[in-house]
């Protein structure tokens, strides 16, 4: 009888094990099925360009149903484990609820939002953690551009144009990078501004931005960015952002139309329900063949789980390290239905890249640090050839083919939002 593996989320996790399962397992083996509640993954690595718009939305996505071959797709988001009985819960867009039952189940259920109690910030901020926040981000400065170029109130003008973003790690380093660059790109189009009315705002914790890479790519990423007349404030934090009134630690105090938070993530809540162990940090507590302790059959990666690493403990929370985890994951999973031993995951980084805008990037790679447009174009290149299947890889390529001879796009389609409002007003509502 073949055995049943049910993959509990569509990112990094969820994608490559099925991927790894799909070339590796013998017709009969086993029956694999991907719980999610989007059709898609995101290739979270481009969301800064589709902020930016160098890169089209759906470019940066892979739809799971055309990726994943013989595996069943199910739209839906995991609301329970029963791990005595080998059932886990699945609530779908509609109807009751599903009741699926596994021989192997596999968390890769990622990471959210790690907000903190800073009064005004849930009606006031936004995050950068999906496609649909990017694409919203892109449009909302161009708006702000837009409003400033139309009013006559300094007061209202000077709030339009203040962009602050909290979090100096590489979401934010990058997002900021991207927006800011083609905000100056396109004020041509907005001969009532000038570039020096525009007030750019990082504001970061701890001592240094992206603590993650070594300190001397940090410290070239900072000097682009302050030579862009970036404000960076460092060992600062958010106190409160009130009715748009951003206070911080420093003691400024200003108004701004935009708060972008991007201080970090926090494994789903989900993870803390699921009568599984996890550490101080929210995270499932794996083995280093990456099995939740305690358990036979329940496996986790990603940003969900503590996954061992042999030289910093934990494994770092990024997309490379993610992919590695869910290939070993896959190989563990052939080898217990093959009754074979489990192999402990283990993985030297191969670089770092952040993006800091058109023709703007620093990188380490084998080594070598690279920065400028030398980096900027080995990001493109290693990120073109990681996301999955030939026909994206063609379409990201082709963006910034068509993109590179000219300027960001001005357009603001912020108008989606409300796609109903054109014939509500024909209907007098």
């Amino acid at each position: 009888m073949s055995k049943r593996i049910l993959i509990a989320g569509g990112g990094y996790v969820g994608l490559y094990t099925a991927l790894r399962l799909q070339r590796r397992l013998q017709r009969g083996e086993a029956e694999v099925t991907v719980v999610n509640p989007e059709n898609f993954m995101v290739y979270r690595p481009l969301l800064p360009e589709v902020a930016s718009g160098t890169l089209e939305p759906r470019h940066a996505v892979v739809p799971l149903r055309a990726v994943l071959k013989g595996t069943r797709f199910v739209a839906g988001r995991l609301t329970g484990v029963d791990a005595q009985r080998s059932v886990a819960s699945v609530e779908p867009y509609a109807g009751p609820s599903l009741d699926l039952e596994y021989d192997e189940l596999v968390l890769g259920l990622g990471a959210m939002s790690k907000l903190m109690p800073v009064p005004g910030l849930a009606d006031c901020g936004i995050g950068f953690n999906s496609l649909a926040e990017a694409v919203y981000l892109r449009d909302h400065v161009l708006r702000r551009l837009e409003i400033a170029s139309a009013t006559a109130d300094p007061e209202l003008r000077r709030r339009a144009l203040t962009f602050v973003f909290v979090g100096g790690g590489y979401t934010g380093v990058e997002a900021l990078a991207e927006l800011q660059d083609m905000a100056v790109d396109v004020l041509a189009g907005y001969p009532e501004i000038e570039a020096t009315e525009m007030r750019w705002v990082l504001v970061e914790a701890m001592d240094r931005i992206l603590t993650t890479v070594g300190e001397e790519l940090a410290e070239r990423a900072m000097r682009e960015l302050a030579g862009r007349g970036i404000d960076i404030r460092l060992g600062t934090q958010l106190e409160s952002a009130e009715g748009g009134l951003l206070q911080l630690s420093d003691g400024s105090k200003f108004e701004a139309d935009t708060l972008v938070w991007v201080a970090g993530t926090r494994p789903q809540a989900l993870v803390g329900e699921l009568g599984l162990p996890v550490d101080e940090r929210g995270r499932l507590v794996v083995d280093p063949t990456m099995r939740v302790e305690g358990t036979r059959n329940i496996w986790a990666a990603g940003d969900c789980a503590a996954v061992p690493d042999q030289e910093q403990g934990v494994s770092p929370p990024t997309a490379q390290h993610a992919v590695r985890q869910a290939e070993q994951l896959g190989d563990n999973l052939v080898a217990d239905i093959r009754g074979r031993q489990a192999g402990p995951f283990r993985y030297r980084s191969r670089g770092e890249f952040v993006t800091l805008g058109k023709n703007k990037a620093v990188g380490e790679a084998f080594g070598r640090q690279l920065d400028g447009t030398l980096a900027w174009a080995a990001r493109r290149a290693y990120y073109a050839t990681q996301i999955p299947t030939w026909n994206r890889t063609i379409r990201v390529l082709g963006d910034w083919l068509v993109g590179m001879p000219y300027g960001h796009d001005v357009v603001d389609l912020g108008s989606r939002e409300e796609p109903r409002g054109a014939f509500e007003e024909a209907a007098g509502r």
